[in-house]
């Protein structure tokens, strides 16, 4: 079998990024994972129960969209895997579903989760209703009051929700404090991490289950256009799950070029900004050596950006390694740049894109492209979270704007 260029060890290190560094607290809850998850995966029983729910409650295979005026606009074949339209609105329930079926074969009974934007606390929620586990969910204040429609989805969903009052009050914070409850109970609890972040299994994990994207990338590209690969992938990337699953079947497949939109805020010569990829240095991050934005006597500083999503001061030691290499393309967006990428999908497609998502639109300007191009552009979320945001910053979206 032919050796791949890009992979995780055995380790869980990407390169020089990734690892395990926990408290001693949390080393049999980690080790037990590391021992458990492959074995437990990769079991038939596990594999048919994961895609029946994929299917079935999921709602996959997520469509693939020729984006018809977008692609004469861009001269491209733009097409656009829409994991927006999966049940609960984005693809963070593709991690879910598998790593709840995780949690329960290795028996424990209660469920934390961190949460942004609220996608992955909704996913995370959901999946516990479904299975009757106890779910507790992580977020900012700053998130709870700015995606106050996921709340209350949670909420419905029999969530009890923790806002968190330190730091910024945004996602890195939410990641800290789940953290600290794991460490209180770590008897029966398991931790649904959201993204590729996190000690080792977790980006492993992550990817793994997000993977579906790219998997099914494969044979509907061989449908609509005769070959199974693309020239272009494109993803927005906080922590880095929907771009990890966009991107794995094809990380070893040269002929794709791979451009990721992180979060720019204001501007990366700015300090409003979660652009970790160009403004991070090597640190440890929730245990995971990675690219952090830290001072310079390595205390984390605030990420900022319009998307709560992306509002991550680390980034997955995945897409660390696969930057650093030359093999990602990271391309930083600003704030203004992505409210009018998502109002320009809205009429030209007429499709809401999450404001995570319209920073990967956004990319688009950035990029030039042959006729013939073929082009992959992940739709990771649904915007009907985002539309106050949207309508509060119109003065962003240029002509489309004015209504």
């Amino acid at each position: 079998m032919e050796k791949k260029k890009y992979c995780v060890d055995e380790h869980g290190f990407w390169g020089q990024y990734g690892g395990a560094y926990v408290p001693e607290i949390l080393y049999k809850c980690v080790h037990d994972l590391q021992e458990a998850y492959l074995p437990i995966i990769e079991s038939p029983d596990f594999q048919e129960e994961y895609h029946a729910l994929l299917r079935d409650y999921v709602g996959r295979p997520s469509p693939l969209y020729y984006a018809h005026r977008m692609s004469e606009k861009y001269g491209c074949k733009l097409y656009l895997k829409r994991e927006d339209l999966n049940h609960t609105g984005a693809h963070k329930i593709n991690n879910t579903v598998g790593q709840i079926l995780l949690a329960k074969r290795m028996g424990k009974t209660r469920i934390i989760a961190e949460t942004g934007a609220g996608q992955h606390g909704v996913a995370t929620a959901t999946v516990c209703a479904l299975m009757n586990m106890k779910c507790e969910i992580f977020m900012g204040a700053t998130d709870v009051e700015r995606q106050h429609t996921n709340v209350e989805r949670m909420r419905m969903l029999g969530a009890t929700i923790h806002p968190v009052r330190t730091g910024n009050m945004t996602l890195s914070d939410a990641c800290s404090e789940a953290i600290r409850d794991w460490c209180c109970h770590p008897q029966d609890t398991f931790y649904i991490v959201g993204s590729t972040m996190g000690p080792h299994p977790y980006p492993d994990i992550v990817a793994k289950m997000q993977s579906i994207i790219s998997l099914e990338l494969k044979s509907q590209l061989k449908e609509k256009i005769g070959r199974d690969y693309p020239d272009w992938l494109i993803a927005c990337v906080g922590g880095g799950s929907n771009a990890a699953g966009t991107i794995y079947h094809y990380i070893d497949d040269e002929r794709v070029r791979i451009v990721l939109a992180e979060a720019g805020g204001h501007g990366v010569d700015t300090d409003y900004t979660a652009a970790t990829i160009h403004c991070g240095t090597e640190g440890i991050i929730h245990g995971a050596r990675s690219l952090v934005m830290q001072t310079d006597d390595g205390q984390i500083k605030e990420a900022f950006t319009i998307s709560a999503g992306l509002d991550y001061p680390g980034i997955g030691p995945m897409h660390a390694d696969l930057a650093r290499k030359g093999r990602e393309q990271v391309l930083a967006i600003n704030d203004d740049e992505a409210i009018r990428a998502g109002y320009e999908l809205t009429r030209m497609e007429g499709i809401i894109p999450a404001i995570e998502s319209a920073h990967a639109v956004a990319a688009l300007q950035k990029l030039t492209f042959k006729a013939d191009d073929v082009v992959v552009l992940t739709v990771s979320g649904r915007g009907d979270k985002d539309v106050e945001n949207y309508l509060k910053n119109k003065a962003m979206a240029g002509d489309y704007g004015n209504f």
